[in-house]
């Protein structure tokens, strides 16, 4: 009776041991159904820039890049400075400025440097002065227009000066060009048989 009293309880105890065996592989198989799916989305920005760049020019017609003080465009002052100065003397020469045709911004403008060869005795004998013009047949000695430098700044100076507005032009054109009029005048010390040179620099800033 014993040996049949005990078989009953393994058989259980098997069943037992087989139910929780079940249990653990089915507690795996749920946590891989209930796994998390990933998914991504990607946003992309592409920015442009405009152009912007300042030309020149000593007749109003060719236009280029001057961006350097060794490739200053170089004034042509009417007489008698081809006759050479005098004391009492005021020369002009016209100077333009425009966008080119590939700016798409507006600038302002403004003279940040001026320059001379201080080593020569002359500079401190010629004073200058800027004046806007509406054109070059109106840049003369006695010119009046819009001041942007004040007559009798000295050639290594830039006083306090006005600044200039330039407007980009239509699609493929260039801006409408701005005339200045430089003024050079020789005071009664100018010494004779010298050679004085003088750069001025301008810096344009874009504008929206």
């Amino acid at each position: 009776m014993s040996q049949t009293a005990t078989e009953p309880q393994n058989n259980t105890s098997r069943k037992v041991k087989a139910l929780l065996a079940g249990g653990l592989v089915l507690g795996v198989g749920a946590a891989v159904t209930l796994a998390a799916w990933t998914d991504q989305e990607w946003a992309e920005g592409i920015f442009g820039t405009g152009t912007f760049n300042i030309q020149s020019s000593v007749d109003g017609t060719t236009f280029d890049d001057h961006e350097a003080e060794g490739e200053a465009a170089t004034l042509v002052f009417d007489l008698p400075v081809s006759e050479n100065m005098s004391p009492g003397d005021t020369v002009a020469a016209p100077f333009f400025m425009q966008l080119d045709a590939d700016t798409t911004y507006d600038a302002e403008v403004e003279l940040t440097a001026a320059n001379s060869a201080t080593e020569n005795e002359n500079y401190a004998n010629l004073t200058y002065g800027i004046t806007e013009v509406s054109s070059a047949d109106e840049c003369t000695a006695e010119a009046t227009g819009t001041p942007i430098v004040s007559a009798g700044t000295a050639l290594d100076a830039t006083g306090d000066p006005a600044s200039m507005q330039l407007t980009a032009g239509a699609e493929g054109e260039a801006g409408a060009p701005l005339t200045l009029c430089f003024q050079v005048t020789a005071d009664d010390g100018l010494t004779e048989d010298t050679t004085t040179n003088a750069t001025w620099q301008f810096t344009g800033t874009s504008v929206e």
